[in-house]
């Protein structure tokens, strides 16, 4: 069993930046490829981005491509969602999702999800 842990969430201003964490238990982390996604009030769970098991490959939704940054240390069981040039738009509760069957973009078929911590961009 994989718990998985976000933290980082905030109020920021537009234009500003954020560092999100998803930290996992176990000894296994680097067999999942980690995602992130994002669900704004009223709005359906959207993905964000993706990251390999390895850390050498990453995907991106086009609405957060140039702004946001997806790393990982595997060392620290730690993904990360370095975000940049904030807009009003982005804010939502963000989840990290583990996923052993590689990079996906669908928002089902994760094998663990964690509880999500809120993002505030004010204007």
């Amino acid at each position: 069993q994989v718990q998985l842990v976000e933290s980082g969430g905030g109020l920021v201003q537009a234009g500003g930046s954020l560092r999100l964490s998803c930290t996992a238990s176990g000894r296994t982390f680097s067999r999942y490829a980690m995602h992130w996604f994002r669900q704004a009030p009223g709005k359906e769970r959207e993905f964000v981005g993706a990251i390999s098991g390895s850390g050498g490959s990453t995907y991106y939704a086009e609405s957060v491509k140039g702004r946001f940054t997806i790393s990982r240390d595997n060392a620290k069981n730690t993904v990360y969602l370095q975000m940049n040039s904030l807009k009003t738009e982005d804010t939502a509760v963000y989840y990290c999702a583990a996923s052993s069957k590689g990079i996906l973009v669908v928002t089902r078929g994760y094998d663990y999800w964690g509880q999500g911590t809120q993002v505030t961009v004010s204007s």
